[in-house]
């Protein structure tokens, strides 16, 4: 990670820390948004069409730009094979271009499907979109972070990096926000509480 880089993720995670804006998050026990957003094929994927097959899990994803978060997804392809064997689907929600998506599914090596938000409507409605301030738009643009080239509109939004899990009736079962891009969960953690969703269908 250069060092430009590493300083914009910083400043940004202080801001998403001082501000409150994780705490806007939907909470476990909330119905989730529904959506319909394309792939980085094109093919539009609905949140309904998902949980007729078993539960989800969700993940909001910055951009190819940031480093740690290319790592988590390559830590997700990784486990998605333990995912789906607990019945359950896993799907990237992303502000950039379907382009882009395709683009970074190529340059990342991984196969899982990756949706885009445009303008970060589906974000907002999950409580995870943020803006950029223009202090820190400044920032992004000198660490050759160029979203508005990436997202194909100059909102400067992005979504707060989060997963999501959520059960076949639609409700959140597992809510998790971290203003730190940096920060990288163990995708492993969050099987057990697939277990416990596919334990509770078997009952």
């Amino acid at each position: 990670m250069t060092t430009d880089i590493a300083i914009a993720l910083r400043q940004a995670a202080e801001y998403l820390k001082t501000s409150g804006q994780a705490e806007k998050a939907l909470a476990a026990g909330r119905h989730a948004p529904g959506f319909c957003l394309p792939s980085q094929d094109g093919v539009r994927t609905s949140l309904a069409s998902i949980l007729r097959r078993g539960p989800l899990l969700l993940i909001f994803y910055s951009g190819s730009w940031c480093p740690g978060c290319n790592l988590s997804l390559r830590a997700l392809e990784g486990v998605r094979p333990s995912i789906e064997a607990r019945g359950a689907s896993l799907v990237v929600i992303s502000p950039q271009t379907i382009e882009e998506n395709a683009r970074t599914r190529r340059t990342t090596d991984v196969t899982l499907p990756i949706l885009s938000d445009k303008c970060g409507k589906i974000a907002l409605q999950f409580g995870v979109r943020w803006r950029i301030p223009e202090l820190l738009q400044t920032l992004h643009l000198k660490s050759g972070i160029d979203l508005p080239h990436l997202h194909g509109e100059d909102s400067w939004t992005l979504p707060i990096p989060a997963r999501f899990v959520v059960d076949q009736d639609g409700v959140i079962a597992y809510s998790e926000v971290d203003p730190d891009q940096t920060h990288r969960s163990n995708p492993s953690d969050i099987l057990p509480v697939l277990d416990l969703l596919r334990n509770a269908r078997g009952a």
